[in-house]
């Protein structure tokens, strides 16, 4: 079950479960995988993004990942 969603500059998504491993089935480029993503992320899932290649995540809604 989906739990992290990542986005990073380059595009790249990244998608790890309760445990913190990784979900290869979700993970690429963002176009690619975004709807299989926000179909199958239960409510309590965390999204967030690396802005600019900087090394602070930020955190946001599902609805505006």
């Amino acid at each position: 079950m989906i739990k992290t969603v990542i986005k990073c500059a380059n595009g790249m998504t990244l998608v790890f479960d309760k445990r913190g491993e990784q979900i290869p089935k979700y993970q690429g480029q963002y176009g690619e995988v975004k709807g299989k993503i926000l179909k199958n992320a239960p409510t309590d899932a965390v999204f967030g993004y690396f802005p600019n290649e900087e090394s602070e995540l930020k955190i946001i809604s599902k609805e505006e990942w």
